[in-house]
């Protein structure tokens, strides 16, 4: 949808420090400073826009009566990674810099993100946790996010593997195609060939099926093992940056993360990715809240 009238909100196409963002204010004037939402679409890096979430971006404008700032960040792969991370940043500290000119205060600002916007959100609150110079992100909120590209056969990615939409392949295929990598990569990435024992070792006490509910695993078959392919973890080193696997960031940084609101889904590959992330943030004192939606899908 193009930007155009709403009877609620008056919505402007801006750029912050060249980054395209679609901002949405309440119309109804307000007696004391609004919140702000920093939203970041989905789509893999690669698809989705300012427009392909206008609908979600008005809603929460409304409903929430705060000031939203949805991002478009330019995509792979006409802008390569971390273009796309970089330009989520860029706009989120724009904003917390600027936030009062939108009536808006910026100790209640939250980012938000769906799918790979739950990365970028992930990623940018781990990247300002030590800034001191801007205000601190209030919380964040995680819907149904991808963050990590170690392990593609935990739980949810065996319930789900062959789910519309986001299958387990299409997920890994998608990736090297978002990193601009040779796509014949892909089924040793799901066998887990691009890992080394020792990075296993070093982040099982993070990503590991055992960290995982029971109720969530029900029917799960651990996978055989594999032998590591070292070209293949020579070409895919990024999947191992923190701004591509925030479940990989140390827990000195975890701990201070704001406070986190994380949305799975049952029908989702992803969905153990959030579980994990929640355990995480949870043992380093992170207050989380949960919203888990036993008939969605990703």
């Amino acid at each position: 949808l193009p930007a155009c009238r709403d009877s609620k909100l008056f919505i402007k196409d801006l750029h912050f420090d060249e980054v395209p963002v679609r901002i949405y204010l309440p119309r109804v004037p307000s007696a004391s400073k609004r919140r702000g939402v920093v939203f970041f679409h989905g789509g893999c890096g690669m698809f989705g826009s300012i427009r392909s979430h206008e609908r979600i971006c008005r809603y929460i404008a409304r409903k929430s009566d705060s000031v939203v700032v949805s991002v478009g960040y330019h995509l792979s792969p006409e802008r390569k990674y971390p273009a796309q991370t970089l330009d989520c940043l860029t706009a989120t500290v724009h904003f917390l810099k600027t936030a009062e000119n939108y009536g808006v205060d910026p100790d209640r600002i939250i980012v938000c993100g769906d799918s790979v916007g739950g990365t970028f959100t992930a990623s940018v609150c781990q990247e300002l946790v030590n800034r001191k110079d801007i205000p601190k992100i209030r919380a964040q909120v995680l819907i149904y996010p991808f963050l990590q590209a170690l392990n593609f056969n935990l739980p949810s990615h065996q319930k789900n593997a062959f789910i519309a939409f986001l299958s387990r392949e299409r997920t890994v295929h998608f990736i090297l195609r978002y990193l601009k990598k040779d796509c014949s990569m892909k089924e040793a990435i799901l066998a887990g060939s691009h890992v080394p024992e020792s990075m296993n070792l070093k982040y099982k006490k993070w990503i590991y099926p055992d960290l995982i509910p029971e109720i969530f695993k029900l029917g799960y078959k651990p996978p055989l093992p594999t032998s590591l392919l070292p070209q293949v973890h020579e070409e895919t080193k990024e999947l191992f940056d923190t701004r591509f696997s925030p479940l990989l960031a140390e827990d000195a940084v975890v701990c201070h993360l704001p406070d986190t609101c994380i949305i799975t889904c049952e029908h989702d590959v992803l969905r153990d990715d959030g579980l994990l992330y929640k355990k995480r943030l949870e043992d380093n004192n992170v207050k989380v809240t949960w919203h888990h939606m036993e008939e969605g899908f990703h």
